[in-house]
């Protein structure tokens, strides 16, 4: 069985076969073929949405292919999955979870319509966002020595870190409040350190980010940063005065020292990796203010209605969201890089790793049967022009093909007109040199007309071909706004959950992720002397390998 009906296979088999750059030349009768790009491919492969702008020209894919894409995507039934996620179905079926946070960022009006009386409890969460911003803001807020705040630590992991992180370095420019805000995941302990030898105990307020407040690295960070607060201030009031929680689970948020007023709920209709729409956003808020937070959620509705009433055609998520589908199961490249040419977009590329990876990163269908395509492509990048000094040597020269997404605005927002105009020409450039390649003839003709001898040009030539022939979309913008940046999100959200959807998985649960942490549990037990360790080489407990057993044990001889 495959994903693709026969036609749409066949037309990949084609596909593999030419020259993405061919696509560009094709003569005006080539347009009455209707297998044909037409002439004008630039402005027929391009479509705006939202503040943005996207050119997937260079994707190795014709008019009438992706025409074929797109009924075969209606006949999935892809608009009726659609309406279901939008009114709030549980399309996550194994944990009987609606999938709303775009509920999160529409108009009063849409999120009464679709959350019913819950959508008062979320106003007046988004009320309370509001308020806190402002007191803390203009020092109404202050902390339990009676000093304004300087700065926020937020603590959290997976995704209740990695929108805020991208979101903060992002909005750089937007940081209107003049509270600094950390964040932290690592459970290592010289990342906790080294955060703290930073901040003031006195005026940092802490914002802990767990919805069940069990989440182990979350919890252990969370002990270690009371512990250091309590010792600096001498003052058991710190907790209850300095602190927040984004959490479902109250009483344990309490029992850990916190004010119930101090804890912002957090709902299971919304997953973690899309969860900095919600309360979770309080950190970003505090940096960039309640106005430029409000305008980026303004900015992903924008782009949830553009998804939700654009003909598919025309509808950006879509596009981008087949063409991936084309790359990964019909021209089987198994990766995508993600190259955004901003230094303020350094991390939307780990963002992207989880939000893809968690959520599509599956084998076997919602109906837990084994499926017989592959599905999320390995997501990597590195913000250019840095990329094209590491990694992007690989993409021009070895044999594996690599789509990519090229992210770049045409304005920048730092005073050196200079340095953005060779960062942009750098963008185009490269997604121009991923297409085209170099061949031996051309490598051959520069040579010769540089001097060089025939010996020489036959010796040299084979190390400066390029294979070209990559696919790549650009994405622009016209600057990095908070309303563009949230526009960006939505975008990569709902083309993942398209995926999702005609690769017939479960986006929205992650059970991978848990086998790790119960083994981390499990590991840990072992440590703490729970099981003795040569009992359980002698086959008692032959649940961990061999190999696991004896890094433990050289772990403890050494920490003795």
């Amino acid at each position: 069985m495959e994903l693709f009906n026969k036609t749409i296979q066949q037309n990949a088999e084609r596909a593999k076969k030419r020259s993405i750059f061919s696509l560009f030349d094709l003569p005006i009768d080539a347009a009455l073929d209707s297998s044909a790009s037409l002439p004008n491919r630039a402005d027929e492969f391009s479509v705006s949405a939202a503040d943005l702008y996207l050119d997937y020209a260079k994707q190795n894919i014709t008019k009438a292919e992706l025409e074929q894409l797109i009924s075969w995507a209606e006949a999935q039934g892809l608009r009726q999955k659609m309406q279901l996620m939008f009114s709030g179905e549980k399309i996550n079926n194994t944990e009987q979870r609606a999938v709303l946070h775009t509920a999160l960022r529409a108009p009063e009006q849409e999120k009464k319509q679709v959350l019913g009386e819950a959508a008062k409890q979320v106003e007046a969460t988004e009320q309370r966002v509001a308020e806190i911003v402002d007191e803390v803001q203009n020092g109404q807020r202050l902390s339990a020595s009676g000093e304004k705040f300087t700065d926020v630590l937020a603590i959290g992991i997976g995704g209740s870190y990695y929108g805020i992180k991208v979101g903060l370095s992002a909005l750089q420019p937007y940081h209107c409040t003049g509270l600094k805000v950390h964040v932290i995941a690592n459970v290592d302990g010289s990342a906790v350190t080294e955060k703290l030898n930073s901040l003031n105990a006195a005026t940092t307020l802490v914002v802990i980010i767990s919805k069940t407040f069990t989440t182990q690295e979350t919890l252990l960070n969370a002990k270690a940063i009371k512990t250091w607060m309590l010792t600096q201030l001498g003052d058991d009031s710190a907790i209850a005065k300095q602190w927040f929680a984004i959490s479902s689970n109250v009483e344990k948020a309490q029992a850990f020292g916190l004010e119930s007023s101090h804890v912002l709920p957090m709902w299971d209709w919304v997953g973690g990796r899309f969860s900095v729409w919600s309360a979770v956003g309080l950190p970003l808020a505090l940096a960039i203010g309640i106005e430029h937070f409000n305008a980026f959620k303004e900015g992903a509705y924008q782009m949830d209605k553009h998804f939700q009433e654009s003909d598919f055609c025309e509808n950006m998520p879509v596009l981008m969201a087949l063409l991936g589908l084309w790359n990964r199961n019909g021209l089987d490249y198994p990766s995508l890089a993600v190259l955004p040419y901003d230094h303020a977009l350094r991390a939307l590329p780990g963002y992207l790793q989880q939000t893809d990876m968690e959520s599509n990163g599956k084998s076997v269908s919602n109906q837990g049967e084994k499926l017989a395509w592959k599905t999320a492509p390995i997501v990597f990048g590195q913000e250019g022009t840095n990329g094209q000094h590491a990694f992007m040597q690989l993409m021009h020269q070895s044999d594996e093909i690599i789509p990519t997404d090229f992210i770049v605005a045409l304005q920048g927002t730092s005073l050196l007109a200079e340095h953005h105009k060779v960062l942009v020409a750098n963008c185009f450039a490269q997604s121009e040199a991923l297409m085209q390649g170099k061949n031996i003839e051309q490598v051959k003709a520069e040579l010769a007309n540089n001097g060089m001898n025939e010996a020489e040009i036959t010796a040299l030539a084979p190390h400066k071909t390029m294979k070209g022939n990559t696919p790549s979309s650009t994405l622009l913008m016209e600057s990095l706004t908070p309303k563009c940046f949230g526009a960006i999100l939505a975008l990569y959200e709902h083309k993942i959950f398209v995926q999702g959807m005609l690769w017939q998985v479960n986006s929205y649960d992650q059970w991978g992720v848990e086998l790790g942490k119960q083994l981390s549990k499990r590991v840990l037990t072992y440590m703490e002397g729970g099981v003795e360790l040569e009992n359980v080489e002698e086959g008692i407990d032959n649940s961990m390998s061999s190999s696991s057993l004896k890094l433990i044990t050289l772990f403890l001889d050494k920490n003795k």
